[in-house]
C-alpha cells in the first residue's frame, strides 16, 4: 500500500471522528514501508469500532479486511512505529476457529428444535481450528536428512589441543567461512553429510582436536499454498516445515478442497502426494515430507464423495480414493456400532437414468462388502430392533427390576427367591401378574399368582413355569403418594435430619402453591393447603374402618407401582385385543374392597382371584352374599343375569360359589347394613362434657346435648354457632357462581360503559380474593328453643358441629360509624343509643339500611314498627352487633347540586319551548 491510501484514510477519519478511523495494511513482501502518522485519538476511536463497522469502512476504501493483520499491529503502524525489514518467519493468518464455533453453535440450536443433524465432511474441522500462528517445534533434534541451504546458522565447537566456539551462517554461495581455515561448501548437503565433511576438514587442518557440529538456527523459506486452501498465497515458514505445516499455516482446506490428494510440486514437477486420511484415521504421517524454499503445496478440488449415516461410530461425508469399496468406507467411519442392523443396509444411489435408486447391501457378507462404492452414494446403516430375545422382565415394587436372562425350566422363585432381599417394603405379596405373549400378533394372556405363596411353597401352582419374554408385575400395597411416606423407617433419623427434611418439604410445597396462584387455579391451591397426612391423623375410627366415602384419587397422586398405573397399559392392550367373537378379557369389582376397579381376566380366574386382585375385602364387607352381574349374548340381543355367591364359601374354595369368571363380569361386594350409619358430631364450648360423639341414625340435637350433660352455668346459648358440612359445600358453590356472575357483569359493563375505569387486573384480583373466602356453613338456630321445644329439634348429620361460647355482656357496633367499638350491654339502651355512643354515622353511611346481627346469627332490620317503639330496649340482646352499611350511591354536595341545577335548567328550557308554541 502507498502513502496515498493513508492520506485518504486520514481525511475520512477526520470527517467521521465519532464513528470511524481508517486502517489497512496488506503484507506480501518483506520490504520496509513508512506511513503518515495518524493521531492517537483516531486510533482509539478505531479500536472502539465494531467489526462490522471496520469491515464496512475498509470495503468502502477498496480493501479486504480479511487480508489485514491484527488491530494491535496496525495501531502501532498507524502511530508511526512502522515495521522492520526483517523477514517474516511465521505469516499471521486468520483462523476459521471462530467461524466453525459459530456454525457448531447454530447446529446445536437447530438440533434443539428437533431437526435432523446434517452430515459434515470429515476432517475439515481439524485444520479449521488451527491457531492464529502455526510453526513446527524448534527444540527438537535436527533430522539427519535435513538439507542445508543459505540462511542456516551452523554451530561449531572445537576442543582438545585448541578450543574454539563458532556460529557461522551459510552465505548465498552455499559456503560457511572459517576465519582461520577458509570457506567450505555445505549447501545441498544433508545435515549428517555436512557434519562428516566439517569434522574431517577441521581435523585435517588441526591435529589433536575433537569437533561437535550442530545447528544454531534455521533459515526461513517462502512456500506457496495454492488451490482449494482456505487462504491461498505465499507463506514464510521455518525450514523444518512440512506439507501439513503449510496446510495449517494457510488456515486449513476450504469446503471444496481435497484431503486425499494434496500435491507437493517443486520446479514444476510433482514430488509427493499426501493423503491426510492416513494422518486423521490411522495417525500415519510417514508420507509427510519437509519443504524447500519455492515449493508449491497444491490442494485440488475434492474428488468423489460418499455419505454414511446411522449406526456407525463416525457418520460423515468421506472422500473416496481409487478402488475404495464399502469395507473401506466402513473403516473410515470407524466401523459399525453394536446396535447396527448390518444385514440390510440401504444405499441411495443415482442410476443411469439420473434417478435415485435404493440398493440393499449385507455388510455381514464379505463379498458384498468388497463391492465398489460409487460417487454420491448415501449409505444408511439402520438400527437393530429394541426388542429383547429370550429374556424375562421384572416390573414394579422390586429391589432390582429390569431384564433378566430366561433359561429353560425357570420358575418364579428362581428370579425372586426371597421377599426381603428382592421386594420393596410396600410390595403386595398376594397379587402379582405374568403377562405372556401367545401368538405372533403379540396378543397377550394374563396369569395371576401370589408371590408369598410361591416363595413359601415352591411346589404350589403360584410358582409358575416361565416362558421366554414373560413380564412379571409386582404391585404396591399403597396407591397414593402420601401413603408411601407413612413408614417408621422414614423417621429413623436424628432430630436435626428430620427438621431439614421438613424444611425441604415446606419449601417445595410453597413453590408449588406459588405456581398455582400465578396461574389462577384455586382448586389446586386448596388441594395443596390440605395436608393429607394430617387429615389421615385426624380421622376417627369410623372413618378409618370405612365409614366415609373415599375421595377419587388424581392420577398424578398415584404411586409409581400402584394398581392403577401398572394396569393401564395392560387394560388398554386387552381392550384393543377385543373384537367380534373375541370378548374383552376384562372384569370389574366394586364395593367394600380396598382397590375397586377394572382388572384383567386372568386364565382360569375365579371369584377369590378377583378379590385378591382388589387387595382383599374391607372390614365392612358383607360375607353372606355378593352379586355377580354377567352379560349373556344371544343370537340377536344381550341380556343381564345376576348371580348370588356366598363370599365365605368362595374364599374357602368351594366351586359352587367360587365360580369361574367370564368377560365383563362385575362383582359387587355389599357392605354390612348400617355399617356406615355411624356419624361423628363435635360439641365444643360450654358443655359439661364437650368432645366428639358418635350418633346413630335419626338422633336429634337435643338428645346429643342431654348425652353431653347439658350446658355449664356460663353458657351463652343465644350465641351458639351450628355448622354443617353440606352447607359449607353449598356456600362454596355459591361463591364460585357469584364470582362467575361478577366477571360477566364487569366485562359487560366495561364494553357498554365508556366511563368504566376499573382495570382488568384489579377486577381479576378482586374475584380471586372472593374465591379464597372460606365458607362457614352456619345454620342459624334458636338453641334455647331447641332444648325446650321438641317440635323445633334438629336432625343431626355426620360432620355437624355445635359451638356454645361463654356468656357475653357486650354489644358491638361496626361499619360506617365514627369509631368501631363494643359497649357494655344495658337493657335500657336502644340500637340508636349504641350508635350514638360510637360517635354516630359517617357521611357515607346508609342510615336507612342499618341492621342488627343477633348473637345466634339471625338478622333484624331497624324500622319504626319494631325498633323505635316505646319498649325498643328489649329488642337488644347481649352479643348482638349493630351494622351500619356503606352507601354505594353516595354523591358529594357539589356533584349533587351540579346535577340538580342541570336538571332544573333543562326543565326550564323545555317549559319555555312549550309555552312558545
Amino acid at each position: 500500500m502507498t502513502k496515498k491510501f493513508f492520506n485518504k484514510l486520514t481525511q475520512v477519519v477526520t470527517k467521521f471522528t465519532f464513528h470511524f478511523v481508517a486502517f489497512s495494511i496488506l503484507i506480501f513482501s518483506t520490504q520496509a514501508m513508512s506511513y503518515q502518522q495518524v493521531s492517537k485519538a483516531q486510533i482509539a476511536a478505531f479500536q472502539k469500532m465494531s467489526p462490522s463497522q471496520q469491515k464496512a469502512l475498509a470495503k468502502s476504501m477498496g480493501f479486504d479486511i480479511s487480508n489485514i493483520g491484527d488491530i494491535g499491529n496496525i495501531s502501532k503502524q498507524l502511530s508511526g512505529t512502522g515495521i522492520d525489514s526483517q523477514p517474516i518467519v511465521n505469516t499471521k493468518i486468520t483462523p476459521r476457529a471462530s467461524q466453525v464455533d459459530q456454525k457448531r453453535s447454530s447446529d446445536k440450536q437447530i438440533e434443539s428444535l428437533g431437526q435432523m443433524k446434517e452430515l459434515k465432511p470429515f476432517g475439515y474441522d481439524v485444520f479449521a481450528n488451527s491457531p492464529q500462528t502455526f510453526s513446527p517445534t524448534m527444540d527438537i533434534a535436527i533430522p539427519a536428512g535435513y538439507i542445508v541451504a543459505p540462511g542456516d546458522k551452523i554451530s561449531i565447537q572445537v576442543f582438545g589441543k585448541e578450543s574454539d566456539e563458532l556460529e557461522l551462517e551459510v552465505n548465498r554461495e552455499g559456503q560457511i567461512v572459517f576465519p582461520t581455515h577458509g570457506p567450505f561448501a555445505v549447501a545441498g548437503l544433508s545435515f549428517s553429510e555436512m557434519k562428516r565433511l566439517l569434522i574431517a576438514k577441521i581435523k585435517e587442518k588441526v591435529l589433536g582436536v575433537d569437533v561437535v557440529i550442530g545447528m544454531a538456527s534455521l533459515r526461513s523459506m517462502r512456500v506457496f499454498v495454492l488451490g482449494a486452501a482456505f487462504k491461498p498465497g505465499p507463506y514464510n515458514l521455518s525450514s523444518l516445515s512440512s506439507i501439513i505445516h503449510a496446510v495449517f499455516a494457510a488456515g486449513g482446506i476450504s469446503d471444496i478442497g481435497s484431503l486425499r490428494n494434496i500435491q507437493l510440486k517443486r520446479s514444476g514437477k510433482l514430488i509427493k502426494t499426501l493423503d491426510l486420511y492416513d494422518l486423521l484415521i490411522q495417525g500415519d504421517s510417514s508420507n509427510d515430507v519437509l519443504l524447500q524454499s519455492g515449493d508449491v503445496v497444491f490442494i485440488p478440488p475434492v474428488g468423489k464423495v460418499v455419505s454414511i449415516d446411522g449406526e456407525v461410530r463416525r457418520p460423515a461425508i468421506y472422500e473416496l480414493a481409487t478402488g475404495d469399496d464399502f469395507a473401506s468406507v466402513l473403516a473410515m467411519a470407524g466401523g459399525l456400532l453394536p446396535s447396527a442392523y448390518a444385514k440390510s443396509t440401504f444405499i441411495e444411489r443415482y442410476n443411469q437414468n439420473d434417478l435415485r435408486s435404493i440398493v440393499n447391501v449385507d455388510f455381514t457378507n464379505d463379498k458384498q462388502l468388497l463391492s465398489k462404492a460409487q460417487a454420491g452414494d448415501f449409505i444408511r446403516v439402520m438400527k437393530a430392533a429394541d426388542m429383547f430375545s429370550q429374556s424375562i422382565t421384572l416390573i414394579g415394587a422390586l429391589t432390582r427390576p429390569g431384564k433378566y436372562q430366561w433359561q429353560q425350566g425357570q420358575r418364579v422363585t428362581d428370579l425372586l427367591p426371597h421377599v426381603n432381599s428382592h421386594t420393596l417394603d410396600n410390595a403386595d405379596l398376594n397379587y402379582s401378574l405374568i403377562i405372556r405373549e401367545i401368538d405372533q400378533a403379540r396378543n397377550i394372556e394374563v396369569l395371576q399368582f401370589g408371590l408369598a405363596k410361591a416363595i413359601t411353597n415352591p411346589e404350589s401352582e403360584d410358582n409358575f413355569l416361565l416362558k421366554a419374554n414373560d413380564k412379571l408385575l409386582v404391585f404396591s400395597r399403597v396407591s397414593q403418594l402420601y401413603e408411601s411416606s407413612l413408614s417408621l423407617d422414614m423417621l429413623a433419623y436424628t432430630q436435626e435430619e428430620l427438621f431439614k427434611k421438613e424444611q425441604k418439604l415446606a419449601k417445595d410445597k410453597f413453590k408449588t402453591k406459588q405456581f398455582w396462584q400465578k396461574y389462577d387455579h384455586p382448586n389446586k391451591i386448596a388441594e395443596i393447603e390440605v395436608d393429607k397426612t394430617t387429615k389421615l391423623a385426624n380421622q376417627s375410627i369410623v372413618q378409618i374402618s370405612g365409614g366415609d366415602i373415599e375421595e377419587k384419587v388424581n392420577v398424578k397422586e398415584l404411586t409409581l407401582f400402584s394398581r392403577q398405573r401398572l394396569l393401564m397399559p395392560i387394560i388398554q392392550k386387552l381392550k384393543n385385543q377385543g373384537g367380534s367373537g373375541q370378548p374383552i378379557q376384562l372384569i370389574e369389582i366394586d364395593g367394600s374392597v380396598k382397590f375397586p376397579g377394572v382388572y384383567p381376566l386372568v386364565r382360569n380366574g375365579r371369584v377369590d382371584d378377583l378379590i385378591a386382585a382388589a387387595g382383599g375385602l374391607n372390614e365392612s364387607a358383607y360375607l353372606a352374599r355378593a352379586e355377580i352381574t354377567r352379560n349373556q349374548v344371544h343370537s340377536q340381543f344381550v341380556s343381564k343375569r345376576s348371580i348370588s355367591v356366598n363370599l365365605t364359601a368362595a374364599l374357602q374354595g368351594e366351586e359352587n360359589d367360587n365360580i369361574l369368571l367370564q368377560s365383563k363380569d362385575r362383582l359387587n361386594i355389599h357392605k354390612i347394613p348400617a355399617w356406615s350409619e355411624n356419624h361423628v358430631i363435635e360439641l365444643r364450648g360450654e358443655f359439661v362434657f364437650p368432645g366428639k360423639y358418635t350418633i346413630r341414625r335419626g338422633e336429634n340435637l337435643s338428645d346429643l346435648i342431654a348425652k353431653a350433660g347439658g350446658f355449664t352455668p356460663f353458657a351463652h346459648q343465644e350465641g351458639s354457632v351450628f355448622t354443617r358440612v353440606k352447607l359449607k359445600e353449598l356456600e362454596l358453590q355459591n361463591l364460585i357462581k357469584l364470582s362467575g356472575d361478577l366477571r360477566i357483569e364487569m366485562a359487560s359493563k366495561s364494553l357498554s360503559d365508556s366511563d368504566y375505569s376499573q382495570s382488568y387486573s384489579d377486577v381479576q384480583t378482586m374475584l380471586n380474593d372472593l374465591t379464597k373466602l372460606k365458607p362457614v356453613g352456619r345454620l342459624v338456630i334458636n338453641l334455647p328453643k331447641v332444648v325446650k321445644d321438641n317440635d323445633y329439634d334438629i336432625l343431626l348429620e355426620g360432620g355437624d358441629a355445635l359451638y356454645v361460647p361463654t356468656l357475653k355482656n357486650s354489644v358491638n357496633v361496626i361499619g360506617q360509624v365514627q369509631v368501631t367499638s363494643s359497649h357494655i350491654y344495658d337493657k335500657s339502651l336502644t340500637a340508636q343509643d349504641y350508635l350514638a355512643q360510637s360517635g354516630g354515622s359517617k357521611k357515607r353511611a346508609d342510615e336507612g339500611r342499618v341492621y342488627i346481627i343477633a348473637a345466634n346469627g339471625s338478622i333484624k332490620l331497624m324500622d319504626n314498627s319494631n325498633w323505635f317503639a316505646s319498649n325498643a330496649g328489649d329488642n337488644m340482646k347481649p352479643g348482638d352487633t349493630v351494622v351500619v352499611p356503606l352507601d354505594s350511591e353516595y354523591m358529594n354536595n357539589l356533584t349533587l347540586w351540579t346535577s340538580a341545577t342541570t336538571i332544573m335548567y333543562n326543565t326550564a328550557i323545555a317549559i319555555a319551548a312549550i309555552s312558545g308554541l
